[in-house]
């Protein structure tokens, strides 16, 4: 195949250099992040090594929530349910909701991304392969709508959902929307979890807790009927 028939990537060699210039600010942003937080990684499933992580940088544990939140998202794509009670219990659920909202934003935006970016292959070696083809064949099946239906849900592994996003032809912004959007009541009632632990209401947060767990199941079964509510 000669050079003119061959594909071309991009539609431009000023394209091309701003994805090459792009990525390495990206790559070098992450990298550093991971080496800031490279003996911290360990503790993203750790509520109570999370919460001492973070009360360690002050004035400063905003900032560092925020940049935890959004590195699990990437590497390590599992339900960020641990993050959202510490920041509730830290911050409170109105702050602690904020801060992990935006650490999620950032994070589902890379994810988004890099899954747009280096497709599929990419992604099944992120995700795991079970997980994936579920997720892939109801989007596949169920379009936008699904997608935000996921996201609503409490408890599935929802940055698992934003590669697999990625991978659709649906707006990078809409994904980040629903992303967002999706997720952020979850995130509330979890942050109100964790302020009800940290004012010592523990038959409270139990109750909540119940519920959280209630709705999860409840919203799980009931997904169809959901997506067919929100696509009317």
């Amino acid at each position: 195949m000669d050079r003119e028939s061959s594909p071309r990537i991009f539609v431009s060699r000023a394209a091309r250099n701003r994805f090459i210039l792009h990525a390495i600010v990206v790559t070098v942003v992450f990298v550093a992040l991971v080496v800031l937080f490279r003996a911290r990684l360990g503790v993203l499933t750790d509520s109570r090594a999370i919460r001492t992580t973070v009360t360690e940088f002050g004035r400063l544990a905003p900032l560092v929530l925020i940049a935890l939140q959004a590195i699990q998202v990437v590497v390590a794509p599992i339900p960020a349910q641990a993050l959202a009670a510490v920041a509730g219990y830290l911050f409170g659920p109105w702050c602690g909701t904020l801060y992990n909202m935006i650490g999620i934003t950032i994070g589902s935006t890379a994810a988004f991304w890099l899954s747009r970016r280096f497709g599929r292959s990419y992604v099944e070696g992120v995700i795991d392969e079970t997980t994936l083809a579920a997720v892939d064949d109801y989007v596949e099946r169920h379009g936008l709508v699904s997608l935000f239906v996921l996201f609503l849900i409490p408890g599935l592994p929802d940055d698992a959902l934003c590669f697999v996003g990625g991978l659709t032809q649906i707006p990078l912004w809409k994904l980040v929307v629903i992303a967002t959007v999706g997720r952020a009541p979850a995130f509330f009632l979890v942050n109100v979890f964790g302020d009800m632990v940290a004012q010592g209401n523990g038959h409270s947060a139990v109750a909540l807790l119940a519920v959280i767990v209630g709705l999860s199941v409840a919203g799980y079964l009931g997904r169809d009927r959901i997506i067919r509510f929100f696509g009317e």
